[in-house]
């Protein structure tokens, strides 16, 4: 690893807060060179990051929170899946055009000793890599081999574990050309039919038809500080007001944070995010990943197969369904 890629990454309302670390780093190095006694200010200025930490991550807005959910430094699909699993073997090609599609990953695992089917968009981590990637938008390639992989596991009574990361499916002409749009399709009808346990987490950015290619689950999932959308607030923006700088204000008008998501029951479950994001504790944010997983998976385990597809089946005829109270 070079030293650009140890270089943290910095947010613009995280500024503050550096700033005052940098300055605590400078009053403490002073000291030990002068041998003078300051670690009661110390001690103040530490409490008061703590407090300024917690008050900046607990007040985000929709378009800061989109920032962390692009954050370079972000956990992967891979990362969790090496972080969580005990064994992993990747699978790779669709088995139909004879090509692999790197910005979807899956594979056979083992998940506290059970074998599962983990899958998932991933991006790069630097420049090179986001281009081999192509930034986590998969080609139709790519959502045939995540169908694969699903029909395999269904066959196996292994339990689906998707992993949703990408600002949308790739809307280049040679992905139209050889079937975008009817293989997402393909998969959010299939993915209906199978009998396995299917759990979906949005880990990063969930955008469009390419999130919802691999998103039709038993139980829809978001961390903290991901987003989920119908599409990017800055292509929303465009469409709307022919201005992309109004990127902010569409982020707000679509609801795409995890808390708006759950309280209009689109998903299931918000995971909580170690304070300063996932990137800043990538462990931490692991090990509530697994435990949310291990759980949800042990109360889906207990149904019949019946009982999971009327689930699954109800949960997105419900999404959009509201009442009006009249005053």
């Amino acid at each position: 690893m070079t030293t650009s890629d140890r270089r943290p990454v910095l947010l613009d309302f995280e500024k503050p807060l550096v700033e005052l670390e940098a300055r605590i780093t400078q009053i403490r190095e002073l000291a030990e060179e002068n041998d003078v006694d300051v670690s009661e200010q110390i001690w103040k200025l530490e409490e008061r990051a703590a407090q300024l930490r917690q008050e900046i991550f607990h007040s985000l807005t929709p378009a800061q929170q989109l920032q962390v959910a692009r954050h370079p430094r972000r956990p992967s699909t891979l990362d969790y899946i090496q972080a969580i699993s005990d064994d992993w073997l990747e699978l790779h090609g669709d088995r139909t055009t004879g090509m692999d599609d790197p910005a979807i990953v899956g594979g056979v695992a083992r998940l506290a000793g059970r074998p599962v089917m983990m899958l998932g968009q991933q991006k790069g981590r630097d420049t090179k890599d986001n281009i081999t990637r192509n930034f986590g938008m998969a080609h139709p390639g790519g959502y045939r081999k995540a169908m694969r992989l699903m029909e395999h596991a269904n066959r196996f009574g292994m339990p689906i574990l998707t992993f949703i990361d990408t600002p949308a499916a790739y809307p280049g002409v040679e992905a139209e050309r050889l079937g975008q749009g009817e293989a997402i399709a393909y998969n959010l009808r299939e993915m209906f039919r199978l009998e396995v346990p299917i759990i979906c987490t949005v880990i990063g950015e969930g955008g469009s038809g390419g999130a919802l290619g691999i998103g039709v689950g038993d139980r829809l999932m978001m961390f903290e500080h991901s987003v989920y959308c119908v599409a990017p607030p800055e292509a929303c923006a465009a469409i709307i007001w022919r201005d992309a700088s109004k990127a902010p204000q569409a982020a707000e008008a679509l609801k795409l944070t995890a808390t708006d998501l759950k309280h209009l029951d689109i998903i299931d479950q918000v995971i909580p995010e170690p304070l300063g994001g996932a990137h800043a504790h990538p462990v931490k944010a692991a090990e509530s990943l697994k435990q949310v997983l291990l759980e949800n998976l042990s109360e889906l385990l207990q149904m019949t197969h019946q009982q999971r597809r009327e689930l699954r089946y109800q949960k997105f005829r419900n999404i959009g369904v509201f009442m009006e109270m009249s005053a």
